[in-house]
């Protein structure tokens, strides 16, 4: 798979970003189709792929037919325990195979081509443990009844007394970050309240799924859905960071993550 990712845009996405208030409640446009492929293409993911740089596939039943399933990875540490699983099962395999990042846009261009298609080929997200168990906890922490978290979960910030969307400031534009990682989330909502003490304790963070924000993008009706940035997990950004390749002398170099 031939990556869609701007890796410099990716790496300094949260490096140029400051805190602003709170902003009113959302309301949005459903985006273009190439507006929401600018959108994912920021966001790094991880994919198994064989000797011919096809994504490993795996086949399931699907009523009377088969279906193929290619499994995407929000962590690269989650990939490559899946690869050091199959050197035990399949060693021959194991050593064929490797953990390629591959841009988000590029997953969702290909699932919607291959949507309604004989050999349709499903996309399986495998999300974070750790922050599955986030969601689950904060949710039980807000009064839900759930045991599980069905999808890839994204955390994003609320508060004050529209329960508006805290925004962060990127450049000239206003912006509302849908983290991947609760922790980074914290982080972000730690220094708007020492920037806003007045508001401190009652910024409320919430629960999303990649799929639903994904969906949304597609069909909802609400003008600011523009303003939506996903923020991909510090350890992507540390992983892409250890691993870019070195720049060429005259030409930029990538914009240095924030320390915490």
């Amino acid at each position: 798979m031939k990556s869609l990712i701007r890796w410099s845009a990716t790496l300094g996405l949260i490096g140029t970003v400051l805190l602003a208030p709170l902003t009113g409640s959302i309301k949005a446009l459903a985006l273009p189709e190439d507006q929401i492929m600018e959108k994912l293409k920021l966001v790094p993911v991880f994919t198994i792929t064989d000797a011919q740089g096809a994504p490993l596939t795996a086949t399931v039943p699907n009523g009377d037919k088969q279906t193929s399933v290619a499994g995407i990875f929000i962590s690269q540490l989650d990939a490559q325990a899946f690869i050091d699983k199959l050197k035990a099962k399949d060693p021959q395999l194991a050593g064929t195979v490797k953990v390629v990042p591959v841009s988000l846009a590029e997953v969702y261009q290909m699932d919607q081509a291959s949507q309604d298609k004989p050999d349709e080929l499903e996309i399986a997200y495998v999300p974070m443990k750790q922050q599955v168990d986030a969601a689950v906890a904060l949710l039980k922490q807000q009064g839900q009844q759930v045991s599980q978290f069905n999808g890839v979960p994204m955390f994003v910030a609320t508060g004050g007394p529209d329960k508006g969307y805290l925004t962060i400031q990127q450049g000239e534009q206003s912006v509302i970050p849908i983290f991947f990682n609760k922790d980074d989330l914290q982080t972000m909502v730690a220094r708007f309240e020492q920037q806003q003490p007045d508001l401190a304790g009652k910024v409320q963070i919430k629960v999303v799924d990649l799929e639903g924000v994904i969906e949304t993008l597609q069909k909802s009706d609400d003008p600011q859905l523009n303003q939506l940035v996903l923020i991909p997990p510090r350890e992507t950004i540390d992983y892409l960071r250890a691993n870019q390749p070195a720049t060429p002398a005259g030409q930029n170099a990538p914009a240095p993550a924030p320390q915490r």
